[in-house]
């Protein structure tokens, strides 16, 4: 049976400032500090699914940009990470990030519908 994903599990949005950004989540919409985030990122206490400001990943121009969903990150949360990332290169699927540990287990992002950057992690 082929691995799957679950659904969203962390979403992020990408910013110029992360300190403006965090800033204006805890003034005007009263989000808290999640107890760990990483250094380029503030991941807030939500629920069901963790929500961060993080800084922009390498390449990105929000100024510039007519590709959909740039300066949006979306993660899915998988029970094997390499299963999947496997089987998106033998569909011809462009990977655009290496498998990688991170705080959330393995991960790696690929290019999704459109062009969209989706990152699988887990397992």
């Amino acid at each position: 049976m082929p691995v799957t994903i679950d659904g969203p599990d962390f979403v992020a949005l990408q910013v110029r400032d992360v300190d403006a950004a965090a800033a204006f989540c805890e003034r005007h919409l009263g989000l808290r500090r999640a107890a760990v985030s990483p250094p380029h990122a503030v991941v807030f206490d939500t629920k069901p699914i963790p929500f961060a400001i993080r800084e922009l990943l390498p390449g990105i121009d929000l100024a510039n940009t007519a590709r959909p969903g740039l300066g949006v990150a979306l993660w899915f949360r998988t029970s094997d990470a390499h299963e999947l990332h496997d089987q998106l290169t033998a569909a011809g699927i462009k990977i655009l990030t290496p498998m990688t540990a991170s705080p959330f287990g393995s991960m790696f992002s690929f290019e999704g519908p459109e062009g969209y950057t989706l990152t699988a992690h887990g397992g």
